[in-house]
């Protein structure tokens, strides 16, 4: 697959890398809003790291809402 520049692109492609970047950016703010205001007793980990893997492509802040939080227990 070769690079193509952004003149390069068709509309189509335009569309679904600026929608992959939204999406990438909404996940990372809400993952960080999240972990700012979540207390260090619901986050497997320190909140440091969380808020450093949250910048991690897509990946991180997926992996936050995955396994980093701590899920309150309904008794």
């Amino acid at each position: 697959m070769t690079k193509q520049t952004w003149d390069e692109m068709s509309p189509r492609k335009r569309g679904l890398v600026i929608a992959a970047g939204l999406g990438e950016a909404c996940l990372k703010a809400a993952a960080l809003i999240d972990l700012k205001h979540r207390a260090a007793e619901q986050v497997r980990g320190p909140k440091w790291l969380w808020s450093v893997v949250a910048f991690v492509n897509f990946l991180g802040p997926i992996s936050y809402f995955a396994v980093g939080r701590r899920w309150r227990q309904i008794s």
